[in-house]
């Protein structure tokens, strides 16, 4: 009997069993439920060993995790290679690496997404905003201090009467902010520490000014504005630890600035970049990019520069449709980037559009060659049924479509009507006609109302030819219904 009870008890304690790997836990579809009962509140990273998106998060997320165990905290993060798991990954809805997904109270089902940066901080923080307290209770200077030196940013409202409207007010848009700490103190000693006289909202960085004063009406709506313009730094750069604080933010005008950190004069025209930006706070996001990075010549290509061309700036909207802007003058002063931006900020500019030259031989081919130049011509014309397809070079679905598109071309090379072609979206653009994904279909049928229809059938040269035959009808769908599961313009 007893030896039937020890194995019973070793069985269940294997099972239970849960490895570590830098204080994250390794989990697969076998021990996620023994996981999340030894530990109900879990962040999970669903990733790709190849991902270069998840090497770069790896270090982040350990040192993230090795903090809050340090801390004594019940708060565990875990990791699951979802291309060994693909069962777990596809019952998670992971359809892009790294997913983040946090399971909270032991519950397997509809875990929330992650929605913060990709730092250790932005971690930390925003685990502690779902599982703790929004504000924490200041008691001694020791704690503030602690509080500042441990996080790149931190604010610290000082009210002497903790229950005041001015004070809930506070707490409430503590609430909705989750990757910087807040925290509240009434204690005298601390409001002499950082020479604060009154109640006050104070934010502390460990860049630019240092410390900025919420100076206004104190409400809710206000105090978030006032944290969200002075959470970044007045240049950020762009990374890949960043890109999430850039992308996420509220701020989607954003003006960027392309130079190898290696240029002799690098220092001299940050410094101009940085003084431009004083002025536009809250309204244009300043961002810098090390035009030398590997990483970043999809970003110089998608706004269709080359290395040797940097130093250069470009502006860019985030809204539902992108728009690019580009200086008349290549010069980098605070200056001409001032003027530039105030011009950008009462709609004076005109969009940037790329366009490569019409090439000699660009309809020799089956699949017609289209670019910016030749596009409205080609595309709108009144006696032709079009079918384009948008493309980039790096798009693996578009390699793959490409001998099908070929075929497809050569079925029709001799039609009076019909023509096939293909545009470099990477390095054309077309102000009647936006591209969020690779490859996008579309199709301009003959006639003069420029009627725009996307292709959503299967793609295939049977689903193709069905499609043309149809007048557009068979796999079509009204413009504007992007296929989701395609290479993303910021992939």
């Amino acid at each position: 009997m007893f030896k039937f009870l020890l194995i019973c008890t070793l069985a269940v304690a294997s099972r239970a069993e849960v490895a570590e790997e830098e204080d994250v836990l390794v989990l697969k579809k076998s021990n996620l439920e023994e996981a999340l009962k030894a530990h109900p509140n879990i962040l999970v990273e669903f990733y790709a060993p190849w991902c270069g998106h998840c090497k770069a998060l790896g270090p982040e997320f350990a040192k993230a995790a090795g903090t809050l165990k340090a801390e004594g905290s019940a708060v565990r993060l875990g990791k699951v290679d979802a291309t060994e798991e693909t069962e777990l990954a596809q019952e998670y809805g992971v359809r892009g690496y790294p997913t983040i997904k946090f399971f909270k109270g032991g519950e397997k089902e509809s875990p929330k997404e992650y929605s913060a940066g990709r730092q250790a901080d932005d971690i930390v923080n925003w685990l502690k905003k779902r599982t703790g307290p929004a504000v924490d209770t200041l008691a001694e200077v020791t704690e503030a201090e602690s509080l500042i030196a441990d996080n790149e940013v931190a604010v610290i409202g000082f009210f002497k009467d903790a229950n005041s409207a001015d004070a809930k007010a506070y707490e409430k848009a503590a609430e909705t902010t989750d990757d910087i700490p807040f925290a509240i103190t009434s204690d005298d000693a601390i409001f002499s520490k950082y020479e604060v006289s009154k109640d006050s909202v104070i934010l502390f960085k460990k860049f630019d000014e240092g410390r900025n004063t919420f100076d206004g009406e104190l409400t809710k709506e206000n105090l978030l504005a006032f944290v969200k313009s002075n959470q970044l730094p007045l240049v950020i750069e762009f990374t890949e630890q960043t890109a999430p604080k850039i992308f996420g933010g509220e701020i989607k005008s954003h003006i960027l600035m392309f130079l190898p950190k290696t240029a002799p004069d690098f220092q001299d025209k940050m410094d101009q970049f940085k003084k431009a930006a004083e002025g536009f706070k809250g309204q244009i996001l300043f961002i810098f990019i090390d035009s030398d990075v590997d990483d970043n010549q999809r970003i110089l290509e998608f706004f269709g520069l080359k290395k040797e061309e940097c130093p250069a700036i470009r502006l860019i909207t985030l809204e539902d449709e992108m728009t690019k802007y580009r200086p008349e003058s290549e010069t980098i002063t605070a200056e001409a980037i001032i003027g530039f931006c105030k011009l950008f900020i009462e709609g004076k500019l005109k969009p940037h559009l790329m366009s490569q030259d019409i090439p000699e031989d660009w309809d020799n081919t089956p699949v017609k060659i289209l670019v910016g130049k030749n596009f409205e011509e080609i595309a709108f014309h009144p006696s032709k049924n079009v079918f384009i397809e948008f493309y980039a070079p790096w798009c693996g679905h578009c390699k793959q479509l490409t001998p099908i598109w070929e075929k497809l071309g050569e079925k029709y090379k001799d039609s009076a009507d019909i023509i096939v072609a293909k545009m470099d979206s990477t390095a054309n653009e077309i102000e009647s006609v936006k591209v969020h994904s690779f490859p996008t279909l579309k199709f301009f049928p003959a006639g003069d109302e420029r009627i725009v229809i996307d292709y959503n059938g299967e793609r295939t040269l049977e689903g193709f030819t069905k499609f043309l035959e149809s007048g557009g009808k068979e796999g079509g769908a009204p413009a504007g219904d992007d296929d989701d599961d395609l290479d993303d313009l910021e992939s």
